[in-house]
């Protein structure tokens, strides 16, 4: 009898270790966000734009919509909230005349310092301008031409790849293709030569394990390159949806297609912000993905920066 019962057990037990791996894996969701801080519109500038996040805080640009010859820098302290219009040092005020549609940027550190790389998407002049902070107060520090087969190119966004000795390397993005692209580590002039690198998959997507029927038909925004893990993140927006796509195993050596991640993605379809809720930009902080916003609803706008809820990268 006891050995009958052993044998009996261990049957069992062999037949449930055969059925887990024939479960169906479920695709890690997110659809869930917190409030961080509002970013309120100014007497000037009410789009946002460009956004990084940084280890202490989270930084996001607005510009003066339809004209993008205005721009303002929000600080926000990505624990507590507290928010700060930052100063420009170098002319006064908060406003700055730089930036231009100021699409996207990323946080490079050079020579102990902090520094804004951030794209403007203007067909003339300078396609890339390099802002030092120091606390609230940021100074104008250089600015770069863009260049594809020796034509201006004006991507919308920018991404850090890596910080060396002497050179930082970029990733770019325009539409769905990404770029690589670098510049002297302390140049506060010159061109960028971009090399296309690969294509960002959209269609076929999935979204919590299905397609998402107009997904080609949502707006590019910014992007962002997590180097440490080779995984970049992709929003696309469209109204009062907002997706985040993930592509893993990618490097400056990616070539071809990338697929999305079939079992990781973030979605929000917003009811409180019904006119539009417009993921701009996002970035990785201590493994949690920030993000900040255009959201308007019939009685206004409520811009802000936000934080996925769950998700540790």
């Amino acid at each position: 009898m006891r050995f009958g019962r052993r044998l009996t057990l261990a049957i069992v037990m062999i037949v449930g270790l055969l059925v887990v791996p024939g479960q169906a894996a479920q695709a890690a969701y997110y659809n869930t966000y917190t409030d961080i801080a509002s970013t309120p519109n100014t007497s000037c500038c009410t789009g946002a734009q460009g956004f990084a996040a940084g280890s202490t805080y989270l930084y996001s640009i607005k510009n003066h919509t339809d004209y993008d010859d205005l721009a303002v820098i929000y600080r926000v302290n990505k624990t507590t909230g507290d928010r700060v219009l930052m100063t420009n040092g170098t002319n006064g005020g908060t406003t700055n005349t730089w930036l231009g549609h100021a699409n996207d940027m990323t946080i490079v550190d050079i020579d102990g310092q902090h520094h804004m790389f951030i794209v403007t998407m203007e067909a003339t002049g300078a396609q890339v301008v390099r802002l030092r902070y120091d606390g609230t107060t940021y100074y104008y520090a250089g600015s770069y031409q863009v260049r594809l087969n020796g034509a201006v190119s004006t991507p919308s966004g920018i991404s850090r790849v890596a910080v060396t000795s002497t050179t930082i390397s970029f990733m770019f993005k325009s539409g769905r293709t990404v770029y690589n692209g670098s510049l002297p580590l302390r140049a506060s002039s010159g061109t960028i030569d971009l090399t296309k690198a690969f294509d960002l998959q959209v269609d076929g997507a999935l979204v919590n394990g299905a397609t998402v029927a107009d997904l080609g038909t949502f707006a590019n925004q910014g992007f962002y390159y997590d180097a440490a893990k080779d995984v970049l993140y992709y929003p696309l927006t469209k109204d009062n949806r907002s997706i985040v796509l993930v592509y893993r195993n990618i490097t400056t050596a990616t070539t071809g297609t990338a697929p999305a991640a079939t079992d990781l993605s973030f979605r929000i379809t917003s009811s409180a912000y019904s006119t539009l809720f417009e993921i701009e930009g996002v970035g990785v902080s201590d493994g949690k993905l920030y993000f900040n916003t255009n959201r308007a609803n019939s009685s206004g706008s409520y811009d802000g920066v936000h934080v996925f809820n769950g998700y540790v990268a």
